[in-house]
């Protein structure tokens, strides 16, 4: 049976100013395809090329580090220093050939890395150990926090000048902005912890430098997480509160997500789902939708169109995110419109996440 092509996923939508041609999000996956050093290579430009052929709507690119202390992983993005721009360009160059839009994506790893790969003692609000990593971070000072929030803004106006139609700010999965916010990790008892308004400080200082420095028109949207799965974490009710909070700072969307390493339970839920089980942030997105007005992403092991466009139809989201079923085919979504196939065949084994760069190890069987 063919899909029709005037189905909701294909209608655009406002995020900010600029208009998404359909209701298809690539969510930020961290492709271990840059340099060693963290400038754009020949195989990123590619990647965002193909997605934008593809005619996914909205790229988001994968965490991109704002200073070297925040690197996560090997082969990771820069937006760091100046001279990245060039490289990044050729990105949105690439990407702007298409009616496509692309954000990219900042980030800092906080206590979720390694001295081998930072470079120095990893950086958290507090001094909670980190049992994946097996780190003890080193707790920042209030001159420390002030610098870290200075580097997202300069990475903002980067990626501006990169050609980028907007930024998201990374505020889950337990990295430096997702443990500010999150009491299990944010112990401290000075204006940056505390209740939940000061452990929102430093992402409401973020933000309003970014206003401050690009104008409120400049698209912002965020990666929020709705738990942290963890005792004594972030809790979905807090999730909606912040959420409430970063609409009234002029946030223009919220992509809502969950889980941190140490809960042992991340974003990419591994193993194939039953079609009732896709969408396992799908929930969360629609409680945190009922209190903004603001668009609203929901993502988790969705595969099959039948459900993205019930989950647009019925108000859960207003657009569907995808990481590993892009992986799988980045031409998954012109496909669904040409009525070609119903259902990502994606299998979630999670073996396209390695070293030599994400790829579906399914295709290579």
């Amino acid at each position: 049976m063919k899909i029709k092509i005037e189905s909701v996923l294909f209608t655009p939508i406002q995020v900010g100013k600029v208009e998404i041609p359909n209701r298809f999000v690539r969510s930020a996956t961290h492709d271990f395809m840059a340099n060693r050093d963290g400038s754009v290579s020949d195989r990123q430009v590619s990647l965002f090329e193909n997605l934008a052929r593809g005619e996914v709507g909205l790229i988001i690119t994968g965490h991109a580090y704002i200073h070297p202390a925040g690197i996560a992983s090997p082969f990771q993005t820069g937006v760091d220093r100046d001279d990245r721009i060039d490289g990044l360009s050729r990105i949105t160059e690439v990407v702007h050939k298409h009616p496509s839009r692309i954000f990219l994506q900042l980030s800092h790893a906080g206590r979720q890395t390694t001295p081998k790969i930072c470079g120095c003692t990893p950086l958290a609000p507090s001094a909670v150990y980190e049992p994946t990593f097996k780190i003890m971070p080193k707790e920042m000072s209030p001159e420390e926090i002030r610098g870290i929030i200075e580097d997202f803004i300069q990475g903002s106006r980067r990626a501006e000048q990169s050609g980028f139609d907007g930024v998201q700010l990374h505020i889950a999965h337990g990295y430096l902005l997702s443990s500010f916010i999150s009491p299990y990790t944010n112990r401290r008892t000075d204006e940056w912890g505390g209740s939940l308004s000061n452990r929102f400080r430093i992402v409401r200082e973020i933000i309003e430098g970014i206003k401050e420095s690009l104008g409120k028109e400049f698209p912002l949207i965020v990666k929020l997480n709705s738990s942290d799965f963890l005792s004594d974490g972030l809790t979905l009710e807090e999730s909606i509160e912040i959420a409430r909070i970063l609409e009234e700072k002029g946030v223009d969307g919220i992509e809502v997500s969950g889980g941190m390493a140490e809960a042992g339970k991340g974003s990419v839920w591994k193993g194939l789902r039953k079609e009732d089980e896709e969408g396992y942030f799908v929930d969360s997105a629609s409680q945190i939708k009922k209190a903004v007005a603001i668009p609203v992403i929901g993502l988790g092991g969705i595969r099959t169109f039948s459900n993205m466009e019930r989950f647009i139809a019925e108000g859960s989201t207003d657009l569907v995110s995808m990481c590993r079923s892009l992986i799988r085919d980045p031409f998954l979504v012109k496909k669904f419109r040409a009525g070609e196939i119903q259902k990502s065949e994606c299998i979630s084994c999670n073996k396209c996440f390695n070293l030599r760069g994400i790829s579906c190890a399914a295709l290579k069987e």
